[in-house]
């Protein structure tokens, strides 16, 4: 998703807003335009509503009824992050006059090269949502072949046969290799049209390289975040506080994304500096804590990503594997219903997945385009501010 891709539809720049997307003020109130109007009661109020609201978001996420790192869960999350990012644009906009002293202009530039560094997540996370789609074309091989209204003859079941090895061996590359995929997808570049099928593969992986990590661009992200010190806090009116809450949040829902999803080079050993003296940070840790335990589970620990689906595919395939091995003729009507029931299973995730995994992209999609918009917008008023009058 390159960043040119938002030109041309992006909104007026915050600093030129008539009107903010969202209102972070308790009482729903819309803010003056004049930021220095606001006062000093009135920020502490605003502030402490985006956290309220953050760790509301968070608590929902961690106690709601859609189960953790499932497809709704994920786009839950999404859903979490462009909401408080707004919330943040609208606040940096409501507080202008602040962004160009010190130390406001170096935190709020830090946020902007962490929400960089995101670019490339969101980028890989889409090249891992395209390989879930190559799984899902194998898995509808199988449902097609092994469909109830066919006999199971022996033509059919060697088709299903085949599609369920190409898919257990896919999935296991991804656990062996982490680079595994984009070596692979790269091969299928934009020059190689010939073939049908390598035409229409609508992978991005030509956008991070070859040895870009995902692990070591979420430390990268994480570096130098730490919670703001008294006296920090003091000097930008609670502000800082606001940017290193949004950055945490970006860090998590990164985080999360590379937990759940294949992508190049995953890894979940990333330090979130978290104080309890933030009310976000006791439900934000919840989750942390939850997805770290759903890693170091036996059947999780070398899993090529811990999205719910994923789990469910690599269950369903081995348990059809199995049954179609153990498939002699003339074939029992025991065997058969055996069969059929992992059908029915493998059926109930495909049409899971062939339902969440467009949303998702778009979602992805979406935190990629408000990340760039927010940066350039932010940019380009701090320019502006320090620009001559």
């Amino acid at each position: 998703m390159p960043a040119t891709d938002c030109q041309g539809s992006s909104p007026a720049p915050f600093c030129n807003l008539n009107r903010p997307v969202v209102s972070i003020r308790r009482d729903q109130a819309i803010h003056s335009m004049d930021a220095d109007n606001v006062s000093g009661s009135e920020l502490e109020v605003d502030l402490e509503a985006f956290q309220r609201k953050i760790s509301d978001r968070f608590m929902e996420l961690s106690s709601g009824s859609d189960e953790l790192l499932s497809l709704a869960w994920i786009q839950k999350l999404l859903d979490l992050f462009l909401v408080s990012q707004d919330e943040f644009r609208v606040a940096l906009f409501n507080n202008q006059s602040q962004l160009q002293k010190a130390p406001m202009d170096r935190l709020i530039a830090e946020y902007y090269e962490r929400s960089v560094k995101a670019l490339d997540v969101c980028n890989a996370i889409r090249d891992g949502i395209e390989q879930i789609r190559q799984w899902q074309k194998l898995i509808e091989i199988v449902l097609i072949a092994l469909d109830d209204r066919r006999m199971l003859c022996e033509g059919h079941v060697r088709r299903a046969k085949k599609a369920v090895i190409d898919l257990a061996v896919s999935m296991l590359d991804e656990k062996d290799s982490g680079s595994a995929l984009a070596h692979r997808n790269r091969s299928f570049g934009r020059n190689n049209m010939k073939d049908r099928t390598l035409a229409h593969f609508r992978s991005l992986s030509w956008s991070v390289s070859r040895s870009w990590s995902a692990a070591r661009q979420l430390q990268a992200i994480g570096n130098n975040l730490y919670a703001p010190r008294g006296n920090d806090i003091m000097s930008t009116n609670g502000l800082a506080v606001l940017v290193f809450t949004m950055s945490s949040v970006l860090l998590f829902v990164m985080w999360a994304l590379v937990a759940a999803i294949p992508c190049q080079d995953r890894g979940l050993q990333v330090h979130f500096p978290l104080s309890r003296q933030f009310i976000w940070v006791g439900p934000m840790t919840v989750l942390h804590e939850k997805i770290l335990e759903e890693s170091k589970k036996r059947d999780r620990r070398n899993a090529c990503g811990l999205m719910k689906e994923i789990h469910q595919i690599e269950k369903s395939t081995r348990l059809m594997n199995e049954l179609l091995d153990s498939i002699q003729y003339p074939l029992t009507e025991e065997k058969e219903n055996e069969v059929r029931e992992s059908v029915q299973e493998l059926s109930t995730v495909f049409e899971t997945i062939k339902e969440g995994l467009d949303p998702l992209e778009r979602q992805v999609r979406e935190v990629f385009h408000k990340i760039v918009r927010s940066r350039t917008e932010g940019l380009d008023c701090l320019g502006r501010t320090h620009g001559p009058e």
